[in-house]
């Protein structure tokens, strides 16, 4: 039974096989005849085609796939046997349809390919979903439809292929094989395709398909092979791929979406931060102007104030003391100590970016008061404020340590307000606090009055060591034929002190041209001074290449010298810690502790000392008092002694040095006169060098109605109200001084004596050493200004430079010339009623600074007779033209003969001829009575008595002109006796007197006749031998004094 069930089985699977390959070889034959038309045809129409195909598909909705069944496995033989019968059947179908008509040409499909396996179709290609344009194609069969189905690919298809469907493909695959391997089948011709391939790609001719195909052979396909004409296709792996492939795009679709919502968040981000003010690096801005006095005492208010001198507006940066603790100036604001809530506030007057503060302790020599931890609020209104908040908790800021040195806090962010509070928290001592604020203005269509738009294109910044002289030589290398660089000498750590020479014939001193100086940075720390130089030099130079005609006379006119540091050590130590960050005191002194402005020697002492004791002027002058013995080997400074040099050297006029801390001229004297001294002048001396500088200036300031003034000070008045007057801001005193009231009555100028005296100033010492007249100029409250105010400190003080330059030419001035036209250098120029005198330059040439009106003046030098003449000043600009022409006296050969006989004046006295065997010389011509040379001795003892010398000087010449008038009584005898007694042997003869023909130093005392003739050497030797001794000619007197 099992027998018969399996032996049917066996026939049913035959049949099946059988019915199945029946259907697969006619559509391999159809295929195989498509095949070869489509080899010969290009491939564009074979992708059109395909196109084509797909589209009929499409549009056939009815036509449904068959689905393939399972089929049993077959023998070789059997696959053969009906591949044979099937090829036997076409062959005669074939032959019996050529006989009736010819046939229609078939479609053209692809030629299969006989070696390569199957082609798989590509990955990223995918069947097409919509409708293609129809192309008129002869219909397809229902198997070719269904293999056509399964070549795209189609879902119905797309099903595993079981394991006999596989072993079915690998027997065909092996047919195949078998069949190409035979040479009696014909291969396809080569001919058709050729002809094809010669027509454009893009033609279609069905007449050549027609041709082709009558003339084509039939590929002969036995039985039992089959060649699918379509390539068979892997669905599962397609399916695979086209999931990797779907997955792979998502993938990229969202990697690429990660990407753009990481760069908008980017994006984002980037505008989030730049919405938020937090800065990486706190925005720098200039300071609101406390310490500068921009800021009013009205826009200052605090919680309380301990008492009267430490109220709000003592509250600004580097503000001083007036010494009295509990004097009306004190060094801080200081709060009272029983209130609860402290706070100090400061109005800007509109909104502006505050970016942070600078804190100092109290100025004062016994107390340390300090902030050490506070807090900042801001307002809008002064009503409702906000503490600054570091994101946390509220912003709490670390202060002072010590009370003098700054100590700068910069907020992150900028925060635009109009008020701003300090809100102190712990303090050391009391609670006194000092106060700069750092604010940027906002930008606004009106202007303020800080803000200043310089007219002249000048280099408005700081500059160092190094970017000084780089600019001086850029000035020098634009204004060749004006500027010259010179130095004065050497600061103590070697920085050359630069100065700057502006004259139309630079290097050489003109006849009748004066010379002028500016100085600054006396202490390193003013910097002000430093930097209005830099800019007078720039703006000079430039005005001159633009022909301004003011800036033209004033080169042709003077020669000018300027100075911008004078303690360049000072300087660059001010210039590292910047313009807020130093205090009162650094970089005031020199590197080896040294105040240059008062290292120079105190020659006030020595006149006034001369002037108590009436040795003024035949002892000790009033101008040019020499220095004292041995004071450059003491303790003065290199600066000073270089400054020196170059004012013994150059003959200087008139000069300023620009200093800072207050805004005011001040004018010599620098110190006081103190009282009358009992004592000698060497004890006075004495005391005045056991005292030290402080206890001296206490004494001084003790003595105020003991003020010195000079002898010229109205003319010292007038140069400095010169340059307040010409300053912009320097006479609104209104507001008081820096540091205290106003000090100068409303007029910008002070008598420095009368305001902070000092001793061995560089202004005295110019005006009692030298010609020059020279003033302190203090530019401004903060010494160390920002950057941000060059520009507003340039208009200020440019009118007043170049006004006080101008004033070298108020005056006189004139040469002294000898009867032969030399000049005479060191001439004396005596101004009556002024108890001051100047001397004349090498050159002859002299300058005397006088206001308007009527001089009667004089030239004196020694061995010339001294020349008085009338000069007149006016108001006109320009100085008065008074020379002096002075002739030679005998005065040297006076001075000769004098010491060549002992410094003794000559007797002349008539006395008989010397006796024979005397020498002339006066080696054995008699004796001296000893006694009469003892007395002498005595009375030159006494010399010392200015009474008695008068005195006896008035007696000598009273002998002397008895003594005249008797010698010529006795010559008009002695010629009338001869005449009468001629009888006698031996006649006597009289001796005539014979002497050398020179002027007499008496002659302009005694009028000598006609008939006079002066004694012979030897009678004047004798009368010299035989006279009383006189006392010895003090030559410390001139001849002129008497």
């Amino acid at each position: 039974m099992r027998g018969a069930l399996l032996g049917l089985s066996v026939s049913l699977a035959l049949c099946c096989c059988v019915l199945g390959w029946d259907g697969g070889v006619e559509g391999q034959d159809s295929a195989g005849v498509q095949t070869q038309v489509r080899q010969a045809g290009p491939m564009e129409h074979g992708r059109e085609w395909e196109e084509e195909r797909e589209d009929v598909m499409m549009d056939d909705p009815g036509t449904q796939v068959e689905e393939i069944k399972p089929k049993k496995k077959k023998s070789i033989e059997e696959v053969e046997a009906a591949r044979a019968k099937k090829a036997t059947e076409k062959e005669a179908k074939a032959k019996k349809q050529k006989a009736n008509k010819a046939p229609k040409a078939p479609k053209p499909t692809k030629k299969p390919k006989a070696t390569k396996a199957p082609k798989k179709p590509k990955a990223t290609k995918a069947p097409k979903a919509t409708k293609a344009p129809k192309v008129t194609k002869p219909k397809a069969t229902k198997a070719s439809k269904t293999t056509e189905w399964k070549e795209e690919g189609m879902k119905p298809v797309t099903r595993r292929p079981s394991q006999e469907e596989e072993e079915e493909k690998l027997l065909i695959e092996l047919g195949r094989d078998r069949l190409d391997s035979r040479p009696s089948g014909p291969t396809p011709p080569s001919a058709g395709s050729k002809t094809l391939t010669e027509h454009v790609q893009d033609y279609w001719d069905t007449k050549l398909d027609r041709e082709r195909t009558t003339t084509e052979v039939i590929m002969y396909v036995p039985e039992g092979t089959t060649v699918p004409w379509y390539e068979e296709y892997d669905y599962a792996d397609l399916a695979a791929k086209k999931l990797e492939e779907e997955a792979e795009k998502a993938h990229k679709e969202k990697e690429e979406k990660v990407k753009r919502l990481r760069k908008k968040w980017e994006e984002e981000e980037e505008e989030r931060l730049r919405q938020i003010p937090v800065h990486a690096e706190p925005k720098k801005c200039p300071p609101l102007g406390l310490e500068s006095h921009r800021v009013d005492d009205d826009q200052l208010l605090a919680s309380s104030q301990s008492h009267q001198g430490f109220s709000a507006q003592r509250g600004r940066l580097n503000m001083q003391s007036s010494g009295d603790e509990e004097g009306v100036y004190g060094g801080a604001w200081c709060a009272e100590p029983e209130e609860k809530n402290h706070w100090f506030e400061v109005d800007a007057r509109r909104e502006v970016e505050f970016t942070g503060v600078i804190v100092q302790g109290r100025n004062s020599d016994t107390a340390e008061d300090f902030v050490s931890t506070f807090y900042v609020s801001f307002s809008n209104d002064s009503r409702d404020w906000t503490v600054l908040h570091d994101g946390y908790a509220e912003w709490l800021f670390y202060g002072n340590v010590d009370r003098d040195s700054p100590v700068m806090v910069q907020f992150d962010w900028p925060t635009v307000a109009r008020y701003i509070r300090i809100l102190p928290q712990s303090w050391n001592g009391s609670l006194c606090l000092r106060v700069e604020v750092m604010a940027c203005q906002l930008t606004s269509s009106f202007r303020s009055e800080n803000e200043v738009n310089p007219t002249d294109n000048l280099d408005f910044r700081h500059h160092n060591y190094k970017d000084m002289r780089q600019m001086m030589k850029v000035i020098n290398e634009e204004c060749p034929n004006i500027t010259r660089i010179y130095n004065i000498g050497k600061s103590s750590a070697g920085l050359k002190m630069y100065a700057m020479e502006i004259s139309d014939n630079p290097g050489e001193h003109q006849t009748g041209e004066p010379e002028f100086r500016y100085t600054a940075g006396l202490h390193g720390n003013e910097a002000l001074g430093r930097e209005l130089l830099l800019l007078l030099m720039q703006f000079m130079c430039k005005e001159y290449n633009d022909n301004n005609p003011r800036v033209r006379r004033l080169v042709a006119g003077v020669r000018i010298h300027l100075v911008p540091s004078l303690n360049p050590d000072a300087y660059e130590l001010a210039y590292e810690m910047g313009s807020e960050m130093g205090n009162w005191g650094l970089g005031h002194w020199t590197e080896e502790g040294y105040d240059i402005f008062q290292n120079f020697p105190d020659l006030n002492s020595v006149l006034w000392g001369a002037e108590d004791r009436g040795w003024v002027p035949r002892i000790v002058p009033n101008h040019h008092i020499p220095l004292p013995e041995n004071f450059l080997n003491g303790s003065v400074a290199l600066e000073t002694k270089a400054i020196i040099n170059w004012m013994e050297r150059t003959p200087f006029v008139l000069g300023a040095n620009l200093q800072g801390g207050e805004k005011v001229v001040a004018y010599p004297f620098d110190m006081q006169r103190p009282p009358k001294a009992t004592g000698t002048l060497g004890s006075r001396r004495e005391s005045n060098h056991e005292m030290n500088e402080e206890t001296w200036a206490r004494m001084q300031r003790q003595n105020g109605d003991a003020l010195r003034e000079t002898s010229d000070d109205t003319m010292f008045r007038w140069l400095a109200m010169s340059y307040a007057h010409s300053h912009l801001t320097m006479t609104e005193t209104q507001r008081g001084s820096c540091h205290t009231d106003d000090i100068s009555g409303g007029q910008g100028i002070i008598n420095r004596a009368s305001w902070k005296p000092v001793v061995g100033s560089m202004n005295d010492f110019s005006y009692l050493h030298t010609n020059c007249f020279e003033l302190s100029v203090f530019l401004g409250c903060d010494k160390f200004p920002h950057e941000s105010e060059l520009p507003l400190e340039w208009e200020n003080n440019r009118e007043a430079l170049l006004s006080f330059i101008e004033q070298v030419h108020r005056g006189i001035k004139g040469i002294v010339r000898d009867m032969e036209g030399k000049p005479l250098a060191n001439a004396t120029i005596s101004v009556e009623g002024i108890k001051h005198d100047v001397k004349t330059a090498a050159a002859g040439d002299y300058w005397r600074l006088l206001n308007p009106g009527e001089y009667r003046v004089t030239a004196r030098v020694d061995g010339h007779t001294l020349q008085t003449r009338l000069c007149i000043v006016g108001y006109d600009s320009g100085a008065t033209p008074c020379s002096f022409t002075l002739a030679k006296s005998n005065w040297d050969r006076i001075k000769q003969i004098m010491v060549l006989h002992g410094k003794r004046p000559i007797r002349l006295v008539t006395k008989a001829p010397p006796r024979a065997g005397s020498d002339i010389s006066g080696g054995s011509v008699g004796s001296v009575d000893t006694t009469k040379t003892g007395a002498s001795g005595r009375m030159g003892g006494n010399s010392a008595n200015s009474h008695n010398a008068e005195r006896l000087r008035r007696l000598r010449l009273m002998r002397l002109r008895k003594m005249h008038q008797q010698r010529l009584r006795d010559n008009l005898s002695t010629t009338t006796t001869v005449a009468t007694t001629t009888t006698t042997s031996a006649p006597t003869t009289t001796a005539e007197l014979e002497t050398e023909s020179t002027t007499s130093w008496y002659d302009s005392w005694f009028p000598v006749e006609s008939s006079y003739t002066e004694p012979t050497p030897a009678e004047v030797l004798t009368e010299i031998q035989e006279s009383e001794p006189t006392q010895d000619y003090t030559f410390e007197y001139k001849f002129d004094d008497y």
